[in-house]
């Protein structure tokens, strides 16, 4: 008996002990901007995540990024047209593109550039300090002001270093991916203005809630009833 109550304190005890999944929200306002002739409004959307140690949930606007790393595996899912494209860790991006974006992709070269500031500020319950970043692209340029915080309730280097393989899918090689590695904590807030030939656009992006609780069933897994594509469409590379 006694030995059957120990088994027993012994495994509430560890199950207290594993982390639960953690939920993140954040906040994303794009201003209305002109690119090409066209107009776009202004538009708000939020951004989901969950993490835990091995796995992590991305979900904005109809696209879906899941990485698996028990699996070694990312999977891209289009909510939308209800497809998926399936790819194995490390990810090598240049697969999985079109034909007609292999090309350009290939000629794509970001270069950035991180440098801590010295200055701090409380986001929300979040205590922050600050990083410039800057981003050169082709024909676009981006500037950032980043604030990130290490006081937040998981390992914050574990997330970074899964969101390394996200970062690649924006065609960033090595060395921006390292310049980004100079930002110490997760990202709680940002500002980014970008302008690509003569056109400007400004998005804020706030996170406004973080906490441990389980990740709803099946949550890292693509759903039934989609279809696998080998490679993403122009459509996916647009966000549409």
């Amino acid at each position: 008996m006694k030995k059957a109550l120990l088994a027993l304190i012994v495994v509430l005890a560890v199950a207290l002990l594993l982390p639960a999944d953690v939920y993140i929200k954040t906040n994303v306002r794009t201003d209305a901007f002109e690119m090409m002739g066209q107009k776009q409004p202004a538009k708000d959307e939020v951004t989901e995540q969950w993490v835990n140690n091995s796995q992590l949930f991305n979900k904005q606007g109809e696209r879906v990024t899941i990485l698996d790393m028990n699996k070694n595996v990312m999977y891209i899912v289009n909510l939308k047209e209800k497809n998926y494209v399936e790819a194995p860790l490390p990810l090598d991006m240049a697969k999985l593109l079109p034909p007609e974006a292999a090309q350009m992709a290939a000629m794509m070269k970001v270069t950035v550039k991180v440098t801590p500031n010295g200055q701090s500020k409380k986001i929300g319950q979040w205590n922050c300090s600050g990083y410039d970043v800057d981003m050169n692209m082709m024909m676009m340029k981006m500037k950032m002001a980043i604030w990130a915080s290490t006081d937040v309730p998981f390992d914050w280097k574990l997330f970074s270093k899964m969101y390394t393989n996200v970062s690649k899918m924006q065609f960033m090689d090595d060395a921006s991916i390292a310049e980004f590695a100079k930002i110490k904590g997760f990202q709680i807030g940002s500002e980014m203005s970008m302008d690509m030939m003569g056109s400007k656009m400004k998005v804020v992006s706030q996170v406004v809630e973080i906490s441990q609780k389980p990740a709803p069933a099946g949550l890292y897994s693509v759903p039934a009833g989609f279809t696998k594509e080998k490679t993403l469409s122009m459509k996916d590379m647009q966000g549409r």
